[in-house]
């Protein structure tokens, strides 16, 4: 018989679920309830202390885990990801990807879940999330699946992933070590594979057909009609469009864009085609087809002006008031390219005056009128100098292209970054950190604008979830739990003891930490192995098995936190998704057990 926890045991759990009730609820934002739990195991921990520990190190344990290694590696990862968007970097891989979404949306998702489960087994989960994030938020923003519909399911896919070989996560390397420490055979990198890719087979459809639909779509809805730019883009030699018909480059074009006035035939250097879309669209097409929308010796001034000083060039919106000297006159007897070393790469007229008489001059270009709003691009001084010269009224939209001169350079910091954390030259936390700086020192991101990378919300519930895994583990309360499962298992089928220490290890791990579960689960194994005459194996690997399905909370692993900010998930999704695939891989594991110990 297992006498009663004691009372920090009984605090601590009562802690921890109401943290749980207070998240599911979500009558508080999450940002308000972590820093709650962190005040309250402060407070608490400082009047009545651990046996043993003075008042101060209950500060410590509240407070570590603004200081744990962690959250820092969770941070340099956010700050990796912001260097691959802000300089465009997945920008090939998204296209690729975006052509199969477009195909078919359900085909698109497909491939993107096998992909992620692939790589994580032989990469670890997170460096492999971590790169997926970025791309599948450009996805969402250029038309294909929201990214709350995505990356929940790709966050499960990679977790899955890396459960299926002992390489694929630390917390599996951690449960081998503690097994063999414990007299067990060291397991092969293969060892429990085929076990793992049938549960995955059994989740796959969930993930992939069910997952997404129970899932809101998170993007933020536009509260009015997007403007729509027109322009004149000059083909160039090197342009996409060079020597094809409109037909033949259609599918990469980006959603919202129309040619107007097209001639049949093959496009030619120097051909000017009238084109319209909106402020993001306009861009994207820019890029991908490489043409012109503005003279090229202006577009080589700004570009040679933004390697010299290095600030960002930026794309603003800026309506033509009654004042403006621009009225009645056209783009190239504006003169503005040459007063300012700016570029306007697309004109906004409201429909109200669209037909106007003499609308266009006789060369085909659009007079400017007030209330045009100009698509402007150059670097920040230049463009305040224009809109005040010029009589013109910066509205909000304003845009930093990305600094694609970079792309290469923070591309092969992130796979330096993954590479050796991957193989194991350095913990990932070093990786990612020293990436993160190389990103800084190098100017793929900014320090100014590092705080656009990073998510309040994330960092606070990080480090009120590591105070309450230490807590947890501290206060007696994880092994109180443990003996009251190997005392109530000895009634038990061997499948159902299977099943039940897989439930255990997996509440422990979604509300305290992988490495608690694992170093607490492994010898509980161990022990009702020999008290009820069972093979050590299949319980030992119910305990990895259950350390790695952290799908219920968002605080149970690095990745579940790195998607939070991105998919603008609250921590009900968490549950009401992952909690089934909590319920179908504990079955399809457990059965795989049984059957392949014959148990």
């Amino acid at each position: 018989m297992i006498g009663m926890p004691s009372y920090h045991a009984i605090a601590a759990m009562v802690v921890t679920v109401a943290m749980f009730i207070a998240f599911a609820r979500g009558r508080m934002s999450i940002e308000i309830i972590s820093l709650l739990t962190i005040a309250v195991i402060a407070v608490g921990l400082y009047f009545f202390p651990l046996e043993g520990q003075s008042p101060t190190d209950g500060l410590a344990i509240a407070f570590g885990g603004f200081g744990h290694y962690a959250l820092i590696t969770i941070c340099a990862l956010m700050i990796l990801g912001r260097g691959l968007i802000v300089t465009g970097a997945l920008e090939p891989a998204a296209r690729v990807l975006e052509r199969i979404f477009k195909f078919n949306l359900q085909i698109g998702l497909l491939v993107s879940l096998m992909l992620a489960f692939v790589l994580s087994m032989f990469v670890n989960n997170t460096p492999v999330l971590v790169l997926l994030i970025p791309i599948f938020v450009t996805l969402a923003a250029r038309g294909a699946m929201p990214a709350s519909k995505t990356l929940m399911p790709l966050n499960a896919a990679s977790l899955i992933g890396g459960l299926a070989t002992t390489i694929g996560t630390s917390t599996n390397i951690l449960v081998v070590s503690i097994a063999v420490d414990l007299g067990m055979p060291m397991m092969s990198v293969f060892h429990y594979t085929p076990i793992v890719l049938a549960a995955g087979l059994v989740a796959l459809p969930y993930l992939w057909l069910v997952m997404p639909k129970m899932l809101d779509d998170n993007r933020i809805e536009q509260t009015h009609e997007m403007r729509r730019f027109y322009t004149r883009l000059r083909v160039t030699e090197n342009s996409l469009l060079n020597g094809r018909e409109l037909s033949q480059i259609a599918s990469r074009l980006p959603a919202g864009i129309e040619f107007h006035d097209v001639k049949p035939g093959l496009f030619r250097p120097g051909q000017r085609i009238k084109v319209s879309g909106t402020h993001e669209a306009i861009e994207e097409a820019i890029a991908v087809m490489r043409g012109e929308a503005a003279p090229g010796w202006v577009l080589e001034r700004i570009k040679r002006k933004h390697d010299e000083s290095g600030e960002d060039i930026q794309v603003v919106e800026m309506t033509v008031t009654a004042d403006s000297r621009l009225t009645s006159r056209t783009l190239p007897t504006s003169g503005i390219a040459d007063l300012y070393g700016v570029a306007v790469v697309g004109i906004h007229r409201p429909d109200t005056l669209i037909g106007q008489k003499d609308e266009f001059s006789d060369v085909g270009d659009i007079r400017i009128r007030e209330g045009d709003v100009l698509l402007v691009m150059g670097l920040p001084d230049d463009l305040e100098a224009f809109a005040s010269a010029d009589s013109l009224l910066q509205l909000e939209g304003r845009r930093e292209l990305p600094r694609r001169s970079k792309a290469v350079l923070a591309a092969a910091i992130m796979a330096g970054s993954v590479a050796v954390a991957s193989f194991g030259l350095v913990p990932i936390a070093i990786a990612a950190l020293a990436g993160a700086i190389l990103m800084f020192l190098t100017g793929c991101v900014k320090f100014d604008r590092v705080g656009r990378a990073l998510s309040a919300q994330v960092i606070v519930l990080v480090a009120a979830s590591i105070s309450i895994g230490r807590i947890i583990d501290e206060s007696g309360a994880a092994e109180w739990l443990g003996q009251a499962l190997s005392y109530g298992l000895q009634y038990l089928s061997p499948a159902l003891v299977l099943a039940a220490i897989m439930v255990f290890v997996t509440f422990l791990t979604n509300f305290a930490s992988n490495a608690t579960a694992a170093t607490v689960g492994t010898p509980i194994a161990f022990a009702i192995a020999a008290q009820l005459g069972l093979p050590p194996e299949p319980l030992v690997l119910a305990v990895l098995f259950g350390c790695n399905l952290s799908y219920a909370t968002p605080i149970a692993y690095q990745t579940n936190m790195l998607i939070m900010a991105e998919g603008s998930y609250d921590f009900a999704d968490y549950v009401k998704t992952g909690v089934p695939l909590v319920g179908i891989m504990v079955t399809a594991l457990s059965i795989g057990l049984v059957l392949t110990y014959q148990l």
